[in-house]
């Protein structure tokens, strides 16, 4: 039965198998559950004894159309319907962008969550990847990544906030600064799916700002908020004119009946929703506590309901997630097959306090070797050996003896563009040739194409840099003999250092500043034709270079307190009475 369960981890290539698969394979009850990020309070036991009363006849009859149920969910968050539309879950949603919206790239972070990277493939588009660097604590870089962005050319941006499966955090006015700098591209969709477990800002959303944009779309979860994954729904807020053309397509009865169910049921359980999220919240900072506690282990911080961390040295995802599933009970989710990202590192789910006292004691004897069949985490030895956290780095850093690439990206590179680097050494990017308009009262640099016809004075163009001629090899003077000092005996450590744990209870995230009108260069014109299969970005990667193939104190929580009906607004915080 062991080796049938963790066969079915081996069988899905970038998702774990579903609890129902895991089910048939073990006696019929499925694991404690710390793969799939659900909300563990909502809803409420009285809330499934409603639904299971009313079973037959929600699954007997036809649902009501899609705009019936868009109509009573926008009441509930005060959104104008005629900007709303509502999936069988987002992944319906990201596939009707990918095919109305992205023309021919797209650009996203990475790692992520995979469908933003693996769907525009799967249509032939160009996907260029931000990599996240695991010594910034995969924290995103707007200005970077719009650097990056203006580099490749490319016509759509993805951001994730909260990211998964780190649980990277976005301020508000960073995001609405980045959406207006990116006010020429053809799509910028922030993707805001975990937001509502965020507690680092009062209200975090951008859908107002979404609904007076000409190229943005939000995108909002309702499963993973209303712990409903099996019901699939979610919705996207956008222009009129945007959400109109995905609502569209979308077919007449693409909500189901208990879709509709729940979505009618909400307004009497807004009280019971709010305090499942600060829940949540509480949690969060008590398994992020807990985790860290265990030596060697890294725990990231996170907005979302789960945590992202690094096994120690030597512990290899994969051997972790089978032995906890099979001798502890206990399904985690290894992410060696997101890209940019390695079997190092598990994401792990929010759950409550007792379940987690259970999941350290699971960890503690695989790691460590309190179970009968030893440690997964090696003694460490007395020699030299390194670890990036990067499988497919530490290959090839073992391979060429720390000597860096044999040639791999040079191989891949098209004339004209540089060699793409190993993945996790950074993203060396070529300085912005072009120019951006200043913002009259101070703020984001506005896009040429925006600020064209409003007034703005338009500054000279800076120059673009030129290549520096070679120089003419000179014969280097003699050195003029000096007395050899005798040597000092040099002093090295027996062990490299390894990082330490992160502390139990992460601060609370920094005042931003904002961003430097040089850090969103102005566009430039697209490279003519999509980037031949293979060709590493400008600075960044290929996505087999990225996937490794080719060897390469918290802001208090805040709730929605308040009389029985409130409910939380579209923004994500607040109260609606």
């Amino acid at each position: 039965m062991a080796d049938n369960v963790a066969s079915l981890f081996r069988s899905t290539a970038a998702h774990s198998p579903s609890m129902a698969a895991l089910a048939r394979e073990s006696d019929g009850a499925g694991p404690v559950d710390f793969c799939i990020p659900c909300n563990p309070y909502f809803p409420t036991p009285a809330m499934f004894e409603d639904m299971a009363a009313r079973l037959r006849d929600i699954i007997t009859y036809y649902p009501s159309g899609a705009d019936t149920i868009t109509a009573e969910l926008c009441s509930l968050l005060q959104l104008p319907p005629q900007c709303v539309a509502m999936g069988n879950g987002s992944t319906e949603l990201i596939t009707w962008i990918d095919h109305l919206l992205v023309r021919e790239s797209l650009a996203v972070p990475v790692p992520t969550f995979g469908r933003w990277t693996d769907q525009p493939m799967e249509t032939g588009k160009r996907v260029d990847m931000f990599p996240l660097q695991e010594s910034g604590g995969f924290a995103l870089d707007l200005a970077q990544y719009a650097e990056f962005i203006r580099a490749r050319g490319t016509r759509v941006a993805v951001i994730c906030n909260p990211n998964n499966p780190d649980g990277g955090f976005l301020h508000k006015h960073a995001v609405v600064q980045f959406m207006d700098a990116m006010a020429d591209l053809d799509l910028v969709v922030i993707d805001e799916s975990f937001l509502e477990f965020a507690d680092a800002e009062v209200e975090p959303s951008v859908v107002q700002e979404a609904m007076l944009r000409p190229n943005v779309i939000v995108l909002r979860s309702l499963g993973k908020n209303f712990g409903l994954h099996g019901i699939r729904f979610g919705y996207l807020v956008a222009n009129p004119a945007l959400a109109g053309r995905i609502r569209s397509m979308l077919p007449k009865w693409n909500l189901n009946s208990f879709a509709e169910h729940v979505v009618f049921m909400l307004k009497e359980h807004g009280a019971e929703y709010a305090q499942s999220l600060h829940q949540v919240r509480r949690d969060r900072m008590d398994m992020s506590g807990q985790l860290s506690s265990l030596p060697g282990l890294t725990v990231y911080p996170s907005q979302g309901n789960f945590l992202f961390v690094r096994l120690p040295v030597g512990a290899e995802g994969t051997v972790v997630r089978d032995r906890m599933l099979t001798e502890h009970r206990i399904l985690v989710r290894e992410c060696g097959n997101k890209i940019g990202s390695s079997s190092r590192f598990l994401r792990l789910v929010v759950r409550p306090q007792v379940d987690v006292r259970r999941l350290v004691s699971g960890l503690e004897q695989v790691l460590y070797g309190t179970s009968r069949r030893g440690a997964a985490v090696p003694e460490q030895a007395g020699g030299t050996g390194y670890s990036s956290g990067t499988a497919a780095v530490d290959r090839l850093v073992s391979e060429t003896n720390g000597a860096g690439m044999r040639g791999l990206a040079a191989q891949a590179a098209a004339p004209g563009l540089a060699a793409a680097p190993v993945a996790g050494t950074g993203m060396p990017l070529p300085a912005a040739a072009s120019t951006v308009t200043a913002d009259p009262a101070g703020g984001m640099p506005v896009p040429a194409a925006a600020s064209a016809g409003t007034g703005v004075p338009q500054p000279v163009a800076r120059p673009v840099a030129q290549p520096v001629p070679q120089a003419v090899p000179q014969p280097a003077p003699q050195p003029v003999p000096q007395p050899v000092p005798p040597p000092v005996p040099q002093q090295f450590p027996e062990h490299i250092p390894q990082p330490a744990p992160m502390p139990a209870q992460p601060l609370a995230p920094a005042a931003q500043a904002p961003m430097p009108a040089a850090a969103f260069p102005a566009p430039q014109a697209p490279p003519a034709g999509p980037t031949p299969p293979g060709v590493p970005a400008r600075g960044g990667l290929t996505a087999a270079q990225v996937r490794g193939t080719d060897g390469l104190s918290m802001a208090p929580a805040t709730g929605w307190p308040g009389p029985q009906a409130a409910w939380p607004n579209a923004a994500g915080m607040g109260q609606v009475v």
